[in-house]
């Protein structure tokens, strides 16, 4: 903290204290003599670093910070070259990061994950929408900032990537636990920060880092880790943000109830009015009096053996006829609705993130025909 005496680009700057110290460079807490104000100043040793490629993406953070503008993102204010280190100075954001809540114990509430998904999912739009669009890559715990007015800003660009290459082939940079799985290749995409933010979340509930949380697969099992924690409703939601497949995983952060939710049982059938409609049922119920009917049969017969025993017998022989044949269609619509139901089942087994209505099982359906038509081919 030497600088912190004679001040940074010609004592405009003095370091006060520092605020913490990352892969990418040390971060200080210091005062603009020039505009009266405190920021942050992010401190990179070029003649430390490891590769040029370190160098590059201190770089890139500069020029991406230099190009963006939001209220929940740090603004920013200059950068240079001082003594062998590149100095990047950007508005210092009052408040507390996620990671020295949860360090000191703080309690972090469903209502504190519902605000934090609505700021994220403001932040990302503006990121993710930018031209040319910019993927975070290293959304955490410790680069997440609660304001003390209880919203959320986003810090730390140094994993920042600013530009998607069809063919990925990204420099692999995040957060062990927070990454989401096509990182480890390199393939970061704006769902990998989708991922992050539902990692973070999960961790600040659970008060445990995702690597050691219950799994299924590569799947967080989140129903497991937030039990008595949240809402059905959040669960699902952040089971779709942590989907550990990036094609299946939504592209932004959905409003919460937009995942699908398990089904707790079939869906019900529809009855209308019409007979044809009420007939089978009616039918069904009427199978049950077929014994009973039979015996009045006998009966009338013996008493009366005349033509109107006669038709009564007919009629007796046709109506359960005629119930037997409603008893078999009300069965046959009964399995249909179970295998429907089964099928909604599988679909959103396999893509938890997508709503499986009548319409969409219905293409789903047809696709299946197709298939199997071109294998029969």
């Amino acid at each position: 903290m030497a600088a912190a005496e004679a001040g940074l680009k010609e004592g405009r700057y003095a370091l006060v204290r520092k605020l913490g110290e990352g892969a990418q460079g040390s971060t200080f807490e210091a005062v603009d003599g020039r505009e009266g104000r405190l920021v942050a100043i992010k401190r990179f040793e070029v003649r430390g670093a490891a590769k040029w490629k370190d160098v590059e993406l201190a770089e890139r953070e500069a020029r991406v910070l230099a190009s963006i503008s939001h209220p929940m993102l740090p603004t920013y204010i200059d950068h240079f070259e001082e003594g062998g280190s590149l100095y990047l100075v950007m508005e210092k954001i009052e408040g507390e990061s996620l990671a020295a809540l949860r360090k000191r114990g703080a309690r972090f509430t469903e209502a504190d994950a519902v605000r934090l998904l609505r700021d994220a999912s403001v932040a990302l739009e503006y990121l993710h929408g930018a031209s040319p669009a910019i993927v975070h890559r290293d959304l955490k715990p410790g680069n997440v900032i609660r304001k003390p007015d209880g919203g959320y800003a986003f810090v730390d660009f140094g994993a920042v990537r600013d530009r998607l290459k069809a063919e990925g082939g990204s420099t692999v940079v995040g957060t062990f636990g927070f990454m989401a799985p096509e990182q480890f290749q390199g393939r970061a995409q704006a769902s990998s920060d989708v991922y992050g933010i539902g990692a973070t979340i999960i961790a600040m509930l659970s008060g445990i880092d995702p690597e050691d949380l219950p799994h299924k697969g590569l799947r967080i099992d989140v129903a497991a880790a937030l039990s008595e924690r949240a809402s059905d409703e959040l669960i699902a939601t952040l089971a779709a943000m942590t989907d550990p497949d990036p094609d299946t995983r939504p592209a932004c952060i959905p409003k919460l109830g937009e995942a699908v939710k398990p089904i707790e049982k079939a869906d019900p059938i529809p009855t209308v009015g019409k007979w044809a409609d009420r007939f089978p049922e009616l039918a069904r119920a009427f199978w049950r009096f077929v014994p009973l009917l039979w015996a009045v049969c006998g009966l009338t017969w013996w008493l009366a053996p005349n033509a109107i025993a006669r038709d009564f017998t007919a009629g007796v022989i046709f109506l359960p006829g005629l119930s037997l044949f409603g008893k078999r269609r009300l069965d046959n619509r009964d399995l249909v609705a179970r295998v429907r139901a089964e099928k909604r089942q599988r679909v959103r087994f396999r893509h938890p993130a997508v709503r499986v209505d009548s319409q969409s099982l219905e293409m789903l359906e047809e696709e299946e025909e197709a298939e199997r038509a071109r294998k029969r081919s």
